[in-house]
């Protein structure tokens, strides 16, 4: 067979089948505070399918993508939702969970993966669609006011290529842009970068008079705040 019907032949055979990838299961946030005060946590996942049931099946993991023996485990681990409902997961600690650090917070990932139902069509490729958000585990200890910020507490110092950035809270703080004023685009190219507590990290950045940074807070909201230089180092100015 000629090589260029080859082709051709194959392009035909992948035009007749259709891709669905319509999401369907939804949890009803974007990120996770797991209190260490707290004896279970629910969360709501809802099919926003109108016409087809769906299974959910969620699961935990570590920073390093382990999901065997965890401190916390998520309940149901798999379970069928109907149409245009609505269902609920539980988040529970285990005995581990005494072993998190007490003084600051830890991270895990919360996986739900939606498993469509079986199509009656023929020649239909179905894609299972999963949602990856962050966990925090906030020891008791460290449970702040609420409503309280502390993206105030950093601290930047300028770099050749960017700012390190030292993060002296117990929290973990996303950094998600940069800027030289509120209102002005952030840096090109600026990828998000997650500090641990109690540590440091960089961020490639152009240099600016006065750094605005961009964080995401426990609520999902996305802060501004100005950053005063003298010299090399920035500091949080005062609200």
């Amino acid at each position: 067979m000629h090589k260029k019907f080859k082709i051709m032949m194959a392009a035909v055979s992948l035009l007749s089948f259709s891709i669905t990838a319509d999401a369907a299961i939804a949890l009803d946030r974007t990120r996770v505070i797991y209190t260490g005060n707290a004896n279970s946590m629910s969360l709501t996942l809802s099919n926003d399918n109108a016409h087809n049931p769906y299974l959910a099946q969620s699961w935990l993991e570590d920073e390093r993508g382990n999901k065997n023996n965890l401190p916390l485990v998520v309940t149901p681990a798999l379970q069928r939702i109907e149409p245009s409902h609505r269902s609920m997961i539980r988040i529970n600690p285990v005995s581990a969970a005494i072993g998190l650090p007490q003084d600051r917070e830890s991270v895990f990932w919360l996986n739900v993966k939606e498993i469509p139902p079986k199509s009656e069509r023929s020649n239909v490729m179905q894609i299972a669609l999963q949602t990856r958000i962050k966990m925090f585990y906030r020891p008791t200890a460290i449970i702040p006011p609420k409503f309280s910020r502390w993206d105030d507490q950093l601290i930047l110092t300028r770099t050749n290529k960017g700012y390190t950035v030292d993060n002296p809270t117990p929290y973990f703080m996303t950094i998600i842009a940069i800027r030289g004023a509120d209102k002005d685009a952030g840096a090109k190219g600026f990828q998000s970068t997650m500090i641990a507590p109690k540590s440091s990290g960089h961020i490639d950045s152009e240099h600016f008079k006065e750094p605005h940074l961009t964080t995401i807070n426990d609520f999902g909201g996305k802060p501004t705040l100005a950053f005063h230089c003298t010299g090399e180092i920035c500091k949080a100015k005062k609200q």
